[in-house]
């Protein structure tokens, strides 16, 4: 069952799964684009028969929509096996154009949306003593980026309930994974939302999700994923530059903190009074085409361009 299904790294991790010959239970609140997300999954023989992928559209901010698509879920395929946590926004922009409201809708969505579905989970992998609960956070839930704190804020959430999650339950059966990528080619740049200086913030953003050597493909992503959990792994982190930045800011919390600060005296400065938000899709005037080819066919191949 993967929470954010349809598009981005969800997306790419059904492919990789249906391929390895699991049956699909896919939920998002838009009933469009998970429809849209079966045409591309059997167009790529990604699951041997149709049947195989169950949709159900659901905001999982709401516990109960989590626990009927657990019920759903549960009576078309007899059970959960695996759960994946991956649904999320991504807000982006200084603090002075961040409100309660954006702060509180990015956590309730990359945070208690994964808690929700969970906890609705949770009674039968315990009664059956096996499962598998696989988190995607963030190395936003280790450092916290400049322009990005409600999404920081949400993922350092996210890493707390994972691990603990994973020390209370490792030892009545049930493995859970948590996973740290870096910046990955998903296309989530034109769904992403921005604020502040909108265009510039998406220009800096679009360009480090795509750029080859500091982002890595979305496939090559979920492949470490599924590794991980045939593995049992309790913790992955996906790029280099994730294990790296972690390990350092942890041995150099200092010297981290010095060169987060030198990021943000380069990055958009604050626009004086209130600034409303925009998709990444609204605000491509800036975007450096040369440099961004790459986020650009992920964000077609992965169904973030509907």
């Amino acid at each position: 069952m993967i929470a954010g299904g349809s598009r981005g790294l969800g997306l790419a991790l059904a492919e990789e799964l249906g391929r390895e010959g699991a049956k699909l239970a896919l939920s998002a609140r838009d009933g469009e684009e998970l429809a849209r997300a079966r045409s591309l999954l059997l167009q790529r023989h990604c699951v041997r028969d149709p049947d195989d992928i169950f949709l159900f559209p659901a905001d999982l901010r709401r516990p109960e929509d989590a626990e009927e698509l657990t019920r759903q879920t549960t009576r078309h395929f007899g059970q959960i096996d695996i759960l994946i946590n991956n649904a999320g926004i991504i807000t982006v922009g200084p603090v002075e154009s961040q409100t309660v409201a954006d702060f509180r809708e990015v956590m309730d969505t990359n945070f208690f949306s994964g808690l929700h579905c969970t906890l609705a989970v949770l009674p039968q992998m315990l009664a059956r003593r096996e499962g598998a609960i696989v988190n995607i956070t963030s190395i936003g839930g280790k450092i916290a980026v400049p322009h990005l704190l409600p999404y920081a804020a949400s993922k350092f959430a996210a890493v707390g309930l994972s691990e603990g999650l994973s020390a209370e339950l490792r030892g009545k059966g049930i493995r859970v994974t948590t996973v740290c990528p870096g910046l990955m080619r998903t296309g989530s740049h034109l769904n992403a939302q921005f604020k502040g200086d909108a265009a510039r913030e998406y220009s800096w953003f679009s360009v480090a999700a795509g750029f080859p050597g500091v982002s890595i493909s979305a496939r090559s992503a979920a492949l470490k994923i599924v590794a991980a959990i045939s593995q049992g792994k309790r913790e992955i982190a996906i790029t280099p530059q994730a294990i790296f930045a972690a390990l350092f800011s942890n041995a150099m919390p200092a010297v981290t903190s010095w060169i987060l600060q030198l990021m943000n005296a380069v990055l958009p400065a604050a626009p004086r009074g209130a600034t409303r938000k925009y998709r990444g899709a609204e605000v491509r005037d800036m975007e450096v085409k040369s440099l961004t080819v790459l986020a650009n066919a992920a964000a077609h191949r992965y169904n973030q361009t509907g």
